[in-house]
């Protein structure tokens, strides 16, 4: 299972808000994937690590059922 809570908690640290995101071209329908840990494409998850500046295990984990 996939799981953004990395992702978060990232934000919460670099003091990045969802606001933030909507400016930098994260639009709300990936907001709620994001949210309902749905799949996002690769793409989304390099702006995510360009907007953070962070890498991809700063947004996203895999969790085993």
């Amino acid at each position: 299972m996939i799981d953004y809570s990395p992702l978060w908690h990232t934000m919460e640290e670099k003091q990045i808000s969802q606001y933030v995101l909507l400016k930098s071209g994260i639009d709300h329908k990936t907001l709620d994937r994001l949210k309902k840990n749905s799949n996002i494409t690769a793409l989304i998850l390099e702006k995510l690590c360009l907007i953070l500046d962070c890498q991809p295990n700063d947004v996203i984990t895999f969790v085993q059922k």
